[in-house]
């Protein structure tokens, strides 16, 4: 009866603060986004101060790189935009020589012409222009963008100026008896959101490189632009690589590509994914955050109805900390240990298969 009970208890805290994080999401997403960034900035930081570094000055150059990282990529996503945009009249052209085969295809099949076909797709486009204002919902929804960007950068500066004050405010409501635990579970979170952030990022600088060459090994048209894609794409895990390799495919498309291209493509995305699963991910992401995959899942979908893009970004982190909670905390236990799972083993290189 104990039991049911606390099921009962945990189901509800859950349920409550799932309404809380879906009505305060514009307040709360990027104090989230900022605090998995500062976490990757605690150990560096903790070493500058030992030196005599002043902290705010350690949170200022953390706040430099990130934004160092930021225009980098921006500039990085911009050149390979304007390489994109040399080949677009060619595009153009493949592309309406894929809708013309579409469009006979439609027609032998279903017996739609292709006047009937242009009269229903114009139609289509007059009712979206009708109820969305494409290019002021654009303009709202990159200022928006620009000032949550702007408050993660400060939120981040904040968070990491302040840690030792909200670290002693964590441990101050925690009483005598567990503040050795709660110390614990504090330092395992920072270490371990940290390491993923971490290594998520060399990892997706490591997908460039293989899909790159994958890509351009394949004859594919601006290899780069759509490898820097797929390599991004991956901070949302299972939907991320999919989409990417989807859309490479439809580039692929685009551009007037063969059937055998594309399978060279599905190929060379199924080789790259198990690289990624069997070595990259034990070797640099590690195996703190070892999760279910069907708590992942489940996780994505729930993060991405309460947070958008933005909660199936922070996910993965989110349920490794609560697993981390959970493992610490001897009522918790059993639901620890529902979330987790075996660790990865490194794909040994010496051996001719693998052992399963």
């Amino acid at each position: 009866m104990q039991t049911r009970t606390n099921v009962y208890q945990l189901l509800a805290i859950a349920v409550f603060i799932g309404v809380i994080l879906y009505f305060a999401r514009n307040i709360l997403a990027p104090i989230a986004i900022a605090g998995v960034l500062a976490m990757l900035f605690v150990a560096p930081s903790n070493r500058l101060e030992r030196h005599k570094i002043p902290r705010w000055a350690t949170a200022l150059l953390a706040i430099i790189v990130l934004v160092l990282a930021a225009i980098g990529l921006f500039f990085l996503l911009n050149w390979q935009l304007q390489s994109f945009s040399d080949n677009l009249d060619a595009i153009k052209k493949n592309v309406m020589e894929v809708l013309t085969r579409v469009q006979e295809w439609v027609d032998d099949s279903f017996g739609i012409d292709k006047d009937q076909q242009k009269a229903i797709a114009q139609e289509e486009m007059k009712a979206g222009q009708q109820t969305i204002g494409l290019t002021t919902s654009f303009a709202v929804g990159f200022f928006s963008m620009s000032v949550d960007t702007l408050l993660v950068f400060v939120y981040t500066y904040l968070l990491l100026f302040y840690r030792a004050r909200i670290k002693n405010f964590i441990l101050k409501l925690s009483k005598d008896t567990g503040r050795a635990k709660t110390q614990d579970i504090l330092e395992s979170s920072t270490q371990v959101a940290a390491k993923y952030v971490s290594g998520l990022a060399k990892m997706i600088v490591v997908l460039w490189i293989l899909y790159g060459i994958g890509f351009s090994a394949i004859g594919v048209e601006n290899a780069l632009f759509f490898a820097i894609l797929c390599g991004l794409l991956e901070l949302i895990p299972f939907v991320g690589n999919l989409t990417g390799t989807g859309i490479t495919i439809l580039g692929v498309i685009a551009q007037g590509g063969e059937s055998g291209m594309i399978l060279l493509v599905i190929a060379i995305y199924a080789l790259v994914q198990f690289i990624q699963t069997y070595l990259l991910e034990p070797l640099i992401v590690g195996n703190e955050v070892n999760i279910n995959p069907l708590f992942v899942i489940v996780g994505l979908v729930v993060a991405e109805a309460i947070w958008g893009i933005s909660g199936m970004v922070l996910a993965i982190p989110a349920i490794g900390i609560c697993k981390i909670i959970c493992d610490r905390i001897d009522s918790l236990k059993p639901y620890g240990y529902l979330i987790g799972t075996e660790k990865k083993k490194r794909l040994n290189l010496k051996k001719k298969s693998i052992n399963r």
